[in-house]
């Protein structure tokens, strides 16, 4: 059983401030399309956000919308805030400004974290992607210790994890497309997006 888990509390500052889950992308907002492609193999979808009233005007109350414990601390707390209250023991984790989740992504991790792994990560071009990553619900105590330290960053949790990552060559050979790595964090960037996007249909 899969919980996903949609972080939608950051800053929106070089996006003329206009909330990357609300964009215009393949025919609604950039999160309904999110959510859509996690509940085809996600028995539960989160979204965290600092905002929650736009988002329960747009969404299905199927969608559980909660928001941070610990207010400003970036992903690590809309982290905590989705894996306390998560109901099963893996969770898909996804930034809303990334508009290519990816099934078969997300699969491969799943097949890595029950390995008796705390987290499993994509390692593509030499880096680490924290989100569209797959955590073990038991890392919301790793979290909460951070945060309770004033420790917000990602890198910080992995030290305390047994993780592992995932070579771009694993999903090369599962035939899976590298853009599910891809974010949206300029104006530029949604530009390239929604060209993507139109070459998909």
């Amino acid at each position: 059983m899969l919980t996903g888990l949609i972080l939608a509390g950051g800053p929106n500052t070089r996006m003329n401030g206009d909330p990357k889950a609300l964009l215009p992308f393949g025919g609604g907002a950039l999160i309904e399309r999110q959510i859509q492609i996690m509940r085809e193999i996600c028995q539960e979808v989160i979204v965290v956000t600092r905002d929650p009233a736009p988002l329960l005007r747009l969404l299905n109350k199927e969608v559980r919308i909660i928001t941070d414990y610990f207010f400003g601390k970036g992903p690590l707390a809309g982290m905590h805030a989705g894996f306390s209250l998560a109901k099963h023991g893996q969770i898909w984790v996804v930034g809303c400004e990334m508009p290519f989740p990816s099934i078969k992504a997300a699969e491969l991790l799943l097949e890595s974290i029950e390995n008796g792994y705390d987290a499993a990560l994509p390692y593509m071009n030499g880096s680490l992607y924290p989100l569209h990553a797959v955590y073990d619900k038991a890392c919301a105590g790793p979290i909460a210790d951070l945060l309770e330290k004033e420790e917000a960053r990602l890198s910080e949790l992995l030290k305390s994890l047994r993780w592992r990552g995932i070579p771009e060559s694993d999903f090369v050979d599962k035939g899976i497309d590298s853009r599910f790595i891809v974010s949206i964090d300029t104006c530029e960037d949604y530009q390239q997006a929604l060209q993507c996007e139109k070459l998909q249909t």
